[in-house]
């Protein structure tokens, strides 16, 4: 790091030159959509009392121009935003015990659970992640996955003024390999699995794969003190739990592992199983539902006995944990049909979806409806795959538009509709997302489901013109009470 001119004084840390107040650092670095150099001027105008820059030619310019403002040239934009922002805030990172969650599907699910039993014995939490972000008892709108690190040590400094000493994240694997974690200790990394995602990020599977290891070796911080790892996930189980871990490693499973469910009992609105451990074996009950939720179910228990829970509060926090929104989730009616509104944006995870809604409509010889969309500017090759997973295992199958961004959202339809085809479900397309709710209910008879898939908690869909409120929930609620 390269310094000039003599210390300053500063009162906080900003990467976005328009929320910028007198006395801050302003971290200006490259990104992948724009460069935060650009606002140099910008931030500078608005009070920042010293500049940390990742461009050589702007800390000459600096040097140049304004000489009253202090600066540091650093090699890596990000790292240090997380360095400065570590030191200004007084490392609230030091005073909390940190679980962080990775994986393609199950991240946000395994979140709450963990944070729910450690709730349950009393512990005061942060809980960052794409749903929500929890600061003790205060519910705040989570706008990323894993923000940026000056805005999660400033969450984390938050819950250590309330008296929050455990905090759980979702950690991405592009805020993983962009770094945004950096310096963050974790005591407790799980895996949960890794399918097809991302791909027009990270560029092929093992690129994918290695951004999600680097959680297991410890972004600018030691490798965490336990490695939670699904067994019977392929890249899991034979991938990372055999690499040279630093860690100690708790294997879970139904197949394997020496954390694993046995007689397991599923049904609507109950999960129930034998989680055999070292430690003993107990009966858990839990208000999710679904094979994957067993997944889910088993590493957070990990993670909670790696925290000093008993095998016994592990149980009763499981069984008090919440509905997460958006997984899974019923929507309220006095109808006959059931109408389910789940997050699954993945060709695997539409997959476990619908065989879960096979599983619950079997007694009662009902169908299987799956509305689905892709999401624009994320990587096409998972259409088609998405849309043959829905054929294969629905008896009717709508498609419609997801988040369709800068794309045409009837290229992306057609591009998924070439899967779909392979198929010999039924298909009805339709653009609007509303109509196509509408469609996908009104066509469903008593016994029947409904899964609306692929937006799950978002209240917005993402247009080529901007965006606008959407909630599926709502809609598929509106369409229930007008057929009551």
């Amino acid at each position: 790091m390269d310094r000039f001119c003599a210390p300053v004084e500063v009162s906080g840390v900003e990467y976005d030159s328009r929320r910028v107040r007198r006395g801050d650092v302003f971290v200006a670095m490259r990104g992948e959509a724009t460069d935060g150099n650009r606002y140099l001027e910008a931030a500078i105008a608005k009070g920042a009392a010293a500049v940390v820059t990742d461009s050589r030619e702007a800390y000459e310019r600096l040097r140049r121009e304004h000489v009253s403002v202090g600066a540091a040239l650093v090699e890596r934009g990000r790292r240090g935003l997380a360095e400065f922002s570590a030191t200004v805030m007084g490392h609230p990172e030091r005073g909390l015990a940190l679980s962080a969650v990775t994986g393609t599907n199950g991240k946000t699910t395994t979140a709450f659970l963990l944070e729910a039993m450690l709730r349950s014995v009393g512990r005061m939490c942060v809980l960052i992640g794409t749903i929500e972000t929890h600061v003790g008892d205060e519910v705040r709108v989570s706008p990323h996955t894993t923000p940026e690190a000056s805005d999660t040590l400033r969450i984390f400094a938050d819950g250590v003024k309330v008296g929050a000493t455990e905090a759980v994240m979702e950690m991405s694997s592009h805020a993983l390999e962009q770094e945004r974690v950096w310096g963050l200790p974790v005591d407790v990394a799980m895996f949960t699995n890794l399918t097809q995602d991302h791909l027009d990020f990270h560029g092929t599977m093992e690129r994918y794969f290695a951004a999600k290891v680097r959680l297991f070796e410890g972004v600018g911080a030691a490798p965490p003190r336990v490695a939670v790892i699904n067994e019977d996930d392929w890249w899991g189980g034979e991938r990372l739990a055999h690499s040279s871990l630093r860690s100690e490693v708790m294997l879970y499973g139904i197949e394997g592992g020496e954390y694993r469910a046995e007689n397991v009992v599923l049904r609507a609105g109950e999960t129930r199983f034998l989680i055999k451990t070292p430690y003993g074996d107990a009966a858990l009950r839990s208000s999710l539902t679904g094979r994957v939720n067993v997944y889910n179910l088993l590493a957070a228990s990990c993670a909670a006995l790696a925290r000093g829970l008993t095998l016994e509060q592990v149980v009763a926090g499981a069984a008090a944990g919440a509905q997460v929104p958006g997984r899974f989730e019923v929507v309220p009616s006095s109808n006959a049909v059931t109408v389910v509104v789940d997050y699954a944006h993945t060709d695997d995870a539409l997959r476990n979806l619908i065989s879960l809604a096979r599983e619950l409509v079997k007694e009662r010889s009902g169908r299987v409806i799956t509305l689905f969309g892709c999401g624009g500017d994320r990587d096409k090759t998972k259409r088609p795959r998405m849309g043959r997973a829905a054929g294969e295992g629905s008896d009717l199958v709508v498609l419609t538009s997801d988040n369709p961004r800068s794309e045409d959202p009837m290229m992306i339809m057609e591009e998924a509709l070439v899967g779909v085809r392979e198929t010999a479900a039924r298909c009805i397309v339709e653009q609007d997302r509303a109509a196509a709710i509408e469609i996908a209910i009104h066509a469903a008879k008593v016994g029947d489901i409904v899964l609306i898939a692929g937006k799950g908690h978002e209240k917005v869909q993402i247009l080529r013109d901007g965006t606008v409120p959407f909630d599926d929930v709502a809609v598929a609620a509106g369409v229930l009470r007008g057929i009551a």
